[in-house]
């Protein structure tokens, strides 16, 4: 169920080299706000070097991601925007399934990981500071701090409207094509109580094969 299946085109942003581009220019650009230009080879060297483990860990999880929900990595973008602003429904109802599996994927990911995320990245953005500080560097400190109060205030922002966003799309979905009510509850057209593949959609046993 690749891109070009669905007569769609992949986004260049999707794109391997693109996220790796923007890893780099955002990581150059901090660094280069807060250390100057004199020591800038080391920093582009560095970038680079970030840029490549950040690319290799976002195609990883979507490769991954594909295996577990029954699409195309090229796909999984696409269907997390389409899920982040609980925009149109895929036609096709293998795609509504594998949307499904997706939202289970990521509700369970989140149930299993919020008590150490967030501590985690609230850990790494003001402990940072403190070094600068002790550093005698007050200005990068300040300025690390706001960038973290600032980012950490963003993520649980996004993180809480992303939930949202995720129940409302699959309540959608799960009412599309509804045969009824009762004991069999609603089941989406090509769904239901099986996937598009022959899987069950819904709770633990929604996962694909190899999803956890």
């Amino acid at each position: 169920m690749g891109s070009q299946e669905h007569g769609q085109v992949q986004r260049w942003q999707d794109r391997w080299w693109a996220v790796g581009l923007l890893v780099l220019v955002v990581w150059v650009g901090i660094r280069l706000a807060f250390d100057g230009w004199s020591g800038w080879p080391g920093i582009l060297v560095g970038g680079l070097v970030y840029a490549g483990l950040m690319t290799w860990f976002v195609m990883r999880r979507r490769r991954r991601d594909a295996r577990a929900v029954g699409t195309d990595a090229a796909r999984v973008p696409e269907l997390e925007r389409r899920i982040a602003k609980n925009a149109e429904l895929p036609d096709d109802p293998a795609e509504q399934a594998a949307m499904i599996r997706l939202i289970r994927r990521r509700e369970e990911k989140l149930r299993r990981n919020r008590w150490w995320a967030f501590p985690l990245l609230a850990l790494i953005f003001f402990g940072i500071p403190v070094f600068w500080f002790a550093a005698g560097n007050v200005g990068a400190g300040l300025w690390g701090l706001a960038f973290g109060a600032a980012f950490l205030g963003w993520m649980v922002w996004f993180n809480r409207r992303f939930v949202r966003r995720m129940a409302a799309m699959r309540q959608r979905i799960e009412g599309v094509g509804t045969e009824g009510v009762g004991t069999e509850g609603a089941r989406i057209k090509g769904v239901g109580a099986e996937g598009g593949r022959g899987r069950p959609v819904g709770g633990a046993e929604g996962f694909a094969h190899g999803a956890r």
